[in-house]
């Protein structure tokens, strides 16, 4: 199974074998195992690599000192055989918890001291957490047992091995924080927001030949790992990132250092710390100072963060603090701003920031309104972004992403409006990747763009007294409706409202005037016949579709060329930007269609395929035509167990095979699943014919919703023995609709085994089918999957054009269709027969009275 796959299995898994440990304490657990089965299999790997063969591994124990010293210098620490990851699963029966906590226990001791600081007390949580899995020894071994076994098939054996494991271990993450309520946010920032925020970061830092970077509330590593994974993409060479990361909470620290340690990262890049961001001994600083002990603050090119919102601190003496002194205080009950300073401070005079803060930092007063006139004064804000409320778990409160620098060229300030652009996913709303595109284009080319950005200089901020509240300089609410008043009264279209939209009138010239004509009141009105037909058949519309078609003509073979024949050599990483470009281009000249829906086509499409890219680039093209069991959970004496139940393609999935090579028996199958469909209606509309008494019979059952096969064959029986006599009954009669129904059952009860054997058969064709594909049709088959599907999606564009249009257009006319005056004579006319009908009705002496009254009240008196 690919990554994703294997991430939801042990997530599905993980989650059950949790029962009544809370989230947020259960991943320690589970990351833990996970962490040690890493560097576990790390060493294995490692010493294998130096011709180490199985039967040496077996022999390492700590007494082999040159041994231990050796993999120490070489991987920072030193895991002996019995306690090697491996070890644990192969002892079957005789593991007990006990191997654990000796195998923690060990690790500690044989930490290298250069490499102390990225792993000293690393499994504190996990050592600690064991006794919380089981009340008993035979629980907690019990309870292991099952994880150790659940993650022991993530794979670390290929070129990929960083990143199945990273990606594996971020999403778990992210699972377990949706489980997680309010406590999510100590130790999670959502992929998405880490991506918005690397990417502006990413471009600001092109061209370095290395960089440091820094999270002061780290929490789980994820913000900073992604930051530095962008701004690897425009780098040459390796291992040109060094991470800086400080966390308070211990336990959240250690997830720190496990996601960067997992990563790839070499120990040498890693320098993390566990301590309070705020203390009055500021951190990160040089560590290597000079003799008598001065205090020497550390500057790095990027400072990325996400701290917790509104957070009380002590401000006793922090007036001299160096990295508020410019610019003030921040209130005691609010250290929002005692974040940002602080990030600030460890900035290089080039370096970039961006912080996470609530809404409220942009206008509230006091000492916050202070900081945020020294921080414009200075130059330092660069953009304000406005984020989509609930947009973090555990949390609906508004947020923002503040950019700043220690230098810039320019004076004013960008803000954005990004608070209407996400996917309702679950509880919570999540920025898409043409969201985010959409945001960093705008932020890289400053640009001013209706209801969306707009770049604010710094004297008319002054004039809002520095209340940077987004609405105050960008307005994204949608535009009032307006209702024409004359149209109301007498019809017709106005023509303000036709001129809003203007978009289409440029892109179309001669269309407005042939779909509107004028009226002798100066109103329009539309043109007779099919309103779609009218705009899709206007010769505007269709040069506007050529146009489009001519653009992408030879996308399919660009991208054949890019992908299907270059796979071995896409960069993954970076092939999306490629191709985005390339889009973006093609459109460039055509009106109307949003680029940023056509990367959104692109993005859903490239997920599917960079997943496939990365199987057939770590082993081999041979692994498209590869099947694998499908592992389904099915209950065996009251347990769940897994079970084959047939194959699956390992890259190519079996209905695209079916439909493309295997198209008649796919046919013959379907059909005969057509028929089983077409035979239940038929039998339902036997049933909803029979009457009270004949649902009575035998042959239906108790709730009189359903035939019963038993009782329609025993009917049927005695029926056909009475035909055999000589009894006749029509057509329509109760008797032969059972005989009908008992038919259809048989017919039924066979096309099941056929529909059964043919399944299995079509299953098994096309397992062999894809195991002797040429490498030719395997190639053509990955173009149907990557290529086909973007495309077509891209194609159905300029129709979605179309469609808007002709939504708008036939509102309008509808809108104003009928007048007031009309509206107003059919109730009268309505009151008057209305009226007429009450002269007819009888009743008691008070009903007639009511009915007097109704008569008055129709006829206005």
């Amino acid at each position: 199974m690919n990554k994703q796959q294997l991430a939801n299995k042990i997530w599905e898994s993980a989650n059950k074998m949790r029962s009544n440990i809370e989230a947020n304490e259960y991943k320690d657990y589970i990351l833990g195992f996970i962490f040690y089965k890493f560097l576990s299999d790390k060493e294995v790997k490692f010493l294998k690599e130096n011709n180490a063969t199985d039967k040496d591994i077996a022999q390492i124990s700590e007494t082999d000192t040159d041994t231990v010293t050796f993999i120490q210098e070489k991987l920072g620490y030193f895991i002996s055989y019995e306690n090697l990851f491996s070890t644990w699963l192969s002892m079957g029966s005789d593991f007990d918890v006990s191997n654990v906590r000796d195998a923690l226990s060990a690790f500690n001791r044989k930490i290298s001291d250069k490499h102390k600081k990225v792993f000293d007390g690393i499994f504190a949580t996990l050592e600690t957490g064991l006794s919380k899995l089981g009340d008993s020894p035979g629980s907690q071994t019990k309870a292991v047992n099952a994880l150790i076994h659940l993650i022991k098939d993530i794979p670390m054996d290929n070129r990929q091995d960083y990143d199945v494991l990273g990606f594996i271990y971020e999403y778990l993450i992210s699972m377990f924080a949706a489980n997680a309520g309010k406590k999510a946010g100590e130790f999670y920032t959502p992929h998405e927001v880490s991506l918005l925020m690397s990417e502006i970061v990413a471009e600001h830092l092109k061209g370095k030949e290395m960089i440091d970077i820094y999270d002061p509330t780290s929490g789980s590593g994820s913000l900073l790992i992604t930051i530095g994974r962008s701004a690897a993409k425009h780098m040459a060479g390796e291992n040109k990132v060094r991470y800086y990361a400080q966390e308070l909470k211990k336990n959240t620290y250690n997830l720190t250092r496990m996601n960067l340690v997992m990563r790839g990262i070499l120990p040498d890049n890693i320098v993390t710390r566990c301590g309070d961001t705020l203390d009055k001994k500021d951190w990160p600083y040089f560590e290597d100072t000079d003799p008598i002990g001065t205090y020497r603050p550390l500057y790095v090119d990027a400072v990325v963060s996400n701290p917790p919102y509104s957070q009380h601190w002590d401000t006793k003496d922090m007036e001299n603090d160096p990295r508020y002194k410019r610019f003030g205080i921040a209130p005691k009950t609010k250290a929002d701003y005692a974040f940002l300073l602080h990030d600030l401070y460890h900035l290089k005079p080039e370096g970039i920031m961006t912080i996470v803060l609530p809404h409220g930092v942009l206008f509230r007063g006091g000492e916050e309104g202070t900081i945020r006139e020294n921080l414009v004064e200075f130059n330092h804000i660069d953009a304000i972004i406005g984020l989509p409320a609930n947009i973090f778990f555990g949390t609906g409160i508004p947020t923002i992403i503040m950019v700043l620098k220690q230098k810039r060229a320019n004076d004013d300030v960008l803000i954005i409006d990004a608070s209407k652009g996400f996917v309702k996913e679950g509880k919570n709303n999540k920025l898409r990747a043409s969201d985010i595109k959409r945001i960093v284009d705008t932020y890289v080319s400053r640009a001013t763009v209706p209801k969306f950005s707009r770049a604010v200089s710094r004297e008319e901020i002054r004039e809002n007294a520095y209340n940077l509240n987004i609405p105050r300089y960008v307005d994204s609410s949608n535009e009032a409706e307006h209702w024409d008043l004359y149209a109301l009264m007498y019809g017709g279209i106005p023509v303000s409202e036709v001129a809003d939209l203007s978009t289409f009138w440029d892109a179309f010239p001669s269309l407005r005037s042939d779909l509107f004509s004028v009226g002798t009141n100066g109103y329009l009105s539309l043109a007779a016949g099919d309103v779609r037909e009218l705009i899709s058949n206007h010769e505007d519309v269709c040069r506007f579709k050529d146009s489009f078609t001519a653009a992408f003509s030879d996308f399919d073979t660009y991208l054949h060329s890019e992908l299907v024949e270059g796979w071995a050599l896409v960069n993954t990483a970076k092939e999306e930007a490629v191709l985005s470009e390339d889009i973006f281009s093609r459109l460039s000249g055509i009106p109307l269609i949003d680029k940023y829906a056509a990367y959104q086509v692109l993005d859903d499409c490239w997920q599917r395929v960079t997943v496939d890219l990365e199987i057939l680039q770590s082993e081999g093209f041979v692994a498209a035509k590869k099947v694998v069991p499908n592992l389904v959970l099915k209950k065996k004496e009251g347990k769940e167990v897994e079970v084959q139940d047939g194959w699956l393609g390992y890259v190519l999935p079996f209905e695209l095979v079916q439909e493309t090579m295997l198209k008649e028996d796919l046919v013959s199958l379907s059909l005969k699943k057509e028929r089983l469909s077409e035979i239940s209606s038929e039998v339902a509309d036997v049933l909803s014919s029979l009457s009270e008494e004949e649902l009575e019979s035998e042959a239906v059952n108790e709730a009189k919703d359903a035939f019963t096969a038993t009782g329609v064959a025993k009917e049927a029986k005695q029926i056909r023995a009475e035909m055999k006599g000589g009894a006749v009954f029509d057509e329509d009669s109760f008797e032969q609709k059972l005989l009908t129904v008992n038919t259809l059952f048989d017919e039924e009860k066979g096309l099941k085994k056929q529909v059964k054997a043919d399944a299995a058969r079509l299953d098994e064709l096309t397992k062999e089918t894809i195991e002797h594909l040429s490498d030719a049709e395997a190639l053509d088959l990955l173009e149907r999957k990557w290529i086909l599907p973007l495309t077509s999606a891209l194609a159905k564009m300029p129709e979605d054009v179309v469609s808007k249009l002709t939504t708008a257009v036939k509102y309008l006319s509808e809108k104003y269709a009928v007048t007031f005056s009309e509206t107003e004579e059919s109730i009268r006319e309505a009151e008057s027969s209305l009226s007429v009908l009450t002269d007819e009705l009888e009743g008691s002496e008070s009903d007639m009275a009511g009915l007097l009254k109704l008569k008055s009240l129709l006829a206005g008196e």
